[in-house]
């Protein structure tokens, strides 16, 4: 399988668990161990649509998982460049 496909199936069982039940409180019990890797990803999106949506109804569908993961998503861009300002990386030839 092409490494894609790997990412998305991961962050699609961590919204499947959490939705059955199983992965919320592995979190509790884990910590950040289990919120930070795909699996985690997955959680926090379903999480914050299941939020969204007892709040805006169908709207929150398309918004609660950007509200939920905005922060992760920020940092992760954040830190990126940060990184490749500091590190000056160099394109392979």
């Amino acid at each position: 399988m092409m490494p894609g496909r790997v990412m998305v199936l991961l962050v699609c069982l961590g919204a499947v668990l959490s939705a059955v039940g199983i992965y919320g409180p592995f979190v509790d019990f884990a910590g950040a161990g289990a919120s930070v890797p795909l699996l985690g990803f997955g959680h926090v999106l379903f999480d914050g649509v299941k939020e969204a949506v007892k709040e805006h109804g169908f709207l929150g569908l398309f918004m609660g998982g950007l509200k939920a993961s905005a922060v992760g998503i920020s940092a992760a861009v954040i830190f990126g460049y940060l990184a490749s300002v500091i590190f000056k990386p160099k394109m392979p030839k």
